[in-house]
């Protein structure tokens, strides 16, 4: 069953967690749901930010700051970029079918479904937590783990990054008219 917090007998650690929550997900839907594409970049940034806030709450400052560098600033300002230069008109928009429309309605509302069902049949995380006294927030530690043990995923990471740079600059040309 999920529990509502009583915001009366709450912490400040829950209630700054209660509002950073309702802006996650304010945001999140507004970037979804607004037409225009610089609003929808904005309202990422946001999202971004209060997730960052989300990180500084669990103790990993280390990631938060992260997080605001390679999202909120490279990323996103590459996306902004790219959709400035795109110049989108409402006059060169495709508009999809309503069948289209509704089939992606119906599949978002069944993945809601099935999210919720796994949500709320799953059991909570009881036991003992093996520590081990290492301290992960340590960026010596933290290259040491990327570069040993994640070498390749992390590499993966970098060519991905690669190949959406490139693809954003490819977009971003206009193409010749005629020769």
């Amino acid at each position: 069953m999920i529990q509502i917090p009583d915001l009366a007998n709450a912490t400040p650690i829950q209630i700054i967690f209660c509002i950073l929550s309702f802006i996650t997900l304010a945001t999140a839907f507004l970037t979804i749901y607004s037409r225009n594409p610089i609003h929808s970049a904005i309202y990422l940034v946001i999202c971004f930010f209060s997730i960052a806030g989300h990180y500084l709450l669990l103790n990993a400052q280390f990631l938060a700051i992260v997080h605001v560098i390679v999202y909120s600033g490279a990323i996103m300002i590459l996306f902004l970029f790219t959709v400035m230069l795109m110049n989108l008109n409402k006059e060169n928009e495709v508009y999809k079918p309503r069948v289209t429309r509704l089939g992606a309605i119906v599949l978002f509302c069944l993945m809601c479904l099935v999210l919720i069902a796994i949500f709320i049949n799953s059991k909570p995380i009881v036991g003992e937590y093996i520590t081990t006294g290492e301290d992960y927030q340590s960026i010596k530690v933290l290259g040491k783990v990327l570069l040993n043990e994640y070498m390749v995923p992390f590499e993966f990471a970098s060519v991905l990054l690669l190949v959406a740079m490139i693809g954003a600059v490819l977009l971003s040309k206009k193409e010749k008219l005629g020769k």
